[in-house]
């Protein structure tokens, strides 16, 4: 499973799955995450903090890399 956590600065992926409790699913959804739409990282925190992201839908935000680790992305 390709995850966004893989992904490298500026690649573009489509999220296939949120592999999550219910809880952080939802949550993710709600701030732009979700199937179907196209992710594109644009920076990295070091010491493996948050990645910060752009969507298709115009949302940009910062995902833990722990959660990002559980969403099933595709090129």
């Amino acid at each position: 499973m390709r995850t966004l956590a893989t992904l490298s600065v500026g690649a573009t992926a489509a999220v296939r799955g949120l592999h999550l409790a219910e809880r952080e699913a939802t949550w993710l959804r709600a701030v732009g995450l979700f199937e179907g739409v196209e992710v594109t990282p644009l920076r990295f925190a070091p010491l493996g903090g948050p990645m910060h992201l752009r969507t298709s839908t115009g949302a940009e935000l910062a995902v833990d890399l722990e959660l990002a680790q559980c969403v099933e992305v595709s090129s």
